[in-house]
């Protein structure tokens, strides 16, 4: 089991509700939302327990395999739904949860389905993945934020000669890497060429928009757009973010979990307008909608297959009560991150950070398509070959060739 989190109830579980989410990040939130639940319904409290990201995984996995899974079963949607649902692990929520729905915006919602039929409901705020810029720089360099992938492929040798690495990217991370791969491809051939992927279709890496990516891609790097050490960045330690902040580097592709903490770090050169940001650019001749966003449309919860009908029942009515409540709502805002809830323009108006918590609801509300990170659309065999074979790409070890047929040889 889990190590207890916050005490989130006011007494021992009457009906075994228990719930597992991850620290960090949004807790804040969900823990409040738990609270809430509790104080309103002594007879039926949740136990929650609070886990770091790879822990709770592999916790997770493992409670599911023993039929000992948590009441509320929180994932990332993708393969792992897809598997739990082929599985029986979790509950058909199709009408069940229609009020906690009815407040999702669409494009985020419809991550929650499997072959038509919902199996879990978002929980956290959204994440698409923005292109950040450091606007002193731009200015210092004469550049303009890109609107084309050439745009930005021409700022490249400008900002080398102006002494300034022109992308910040945690290669020593490699899943920033993947960010690139995943927003050419759809640029350049929409994103049916990455569900034929997920499907399993024979040489579905195959798709020319995906070898064209990966050329751009060995584009920039041979351009140096990513500096000579960049394989000796990680995320982790924000060296990315460290480097777009400090006005070494112009740009960086990160996602929209990003922003809190540039915030709390770097308040005053947040609120001068200093970090600026944007979608990522369009690809001449692409056939993919510009307005496609890809990233963690949320965090999802499903509600476990083994449960008792009663504490099925009871979770099916926490999600209505409290997914996207007027009180979480309110919370996500203040901790700087955008619930993906209908009608909230209105209350995306005051702040020193406005301007982008509008930017990145209005991303994600006009979304045609939003795609999840790949790593967590795939099955963790295949996610783990993409991130390594993507890496020698940009390493220079492999060849785009090289790279779809090591890929094929995954499906």
């Amino acid at each position: 089991m889990p190590p207890a989190g916050p005490d989130t109830s006011s007494g021992p579980p009457v009906q075994g509700l228990t719930a597992w989410s991850l620290s960090g990040g949004s807790d804040i939130v969900l823990e409040r939302s738990f609270e809430s639940w509790n104080d309103e319904h002594p007879d039926r409290p949740f136990e929650v327990g609070w886990l770091e990201n790879d822990v709770y995984k592999d916790e997770i996995r493992a409670a599911i395999d023993a039929d000992a899974a948590p009441t509320l079963v929180y994932g990332w949607a993708g393969s792992d739904l897809a598997g739990y649902v082929a599985d029986g692990d979790v509950l058909d929520l199709t009408g069940r949860v229609d009020p906690a729905l009815d407040k999702a915006l669409p494009s985020v919602a419809k991550n929650g389905t499997v072959d038509g039929r919902t199996y879990a409901v978002p929980a956290n705020q959204t994440q698409p993945v923005l292109l950040y810029h450091n606007a002193d720089v731009l200015t210092q360099a004469g550049i303009e934020p890109p609107e084309t992938f050439d745009d930005l492929l021409d700022a490249v040798p400008v900002l080398r000669k102006a002494g300034v690495r022109p992308v910040a990217l945690a290669g020593g991370s490699r899943w920033p890497e993947l960010m690139y791969l995943q927003y050419l491809t759809d640029r350049i051939g929409g994103p049916e060429v990455f569900q034929r992927v997920v499907a399993g279709e024979p040489d579905a890496w195959s798709d020319p928009a995906l070898v064209e990516a990966l050329r751009k891609i060995r584009a920039l790097v041979d351009a140096g757009a990513f500096g000579d050490d960049f394989t000796e960045v990680t995320a982790d330690s924000s060296g990315d973010v460290g480097m777009l902040v400090s006005g070494s580097a112009a740009f960086l592709l990160q996602g929209a979990w990003i922003y809190p903490d540039l915030v709390t770090s770097m308040p005053e050169l947040v609120a001068a307008g200093g970090i600026g940001f944007g979608a990522f650019p369009t690809v001449e001749g692409g056939v993919g909608d510009p307005d496609n966003v890809v990233g963690n449309p949320a965090n999802f919860w499903s509600v476990s297959a083994s449960a008792s009908p009663a504490d099925q029942q009871a979770a099916i009515d926490f999600l209505n009560a409290e997914t996207y409540s007027e009180r979480a709502v309110d919370t996500f805002l203040t901790v700087r991150t955008v619930p993906p809830v209908r009608g909230i323009d209105e209350r995306l108006t005051d702040g020193d950070s406005a301007e982008y918590l509008r930017a990145v609801y209005e991303m994600v509300d006009s979304a045609p398509h939003f795609q999840l990170s790949w790593d967590q659309a795939v099955p963790s065999d295949q996610a783990a070959a993409l991130l390594d074979h993507l890496h020698q790409v940009f390493t220079g070890e492999l060849d785009p060739e090289g790279f779809v047929d090591a890929m094929n040889d995954t499906l």
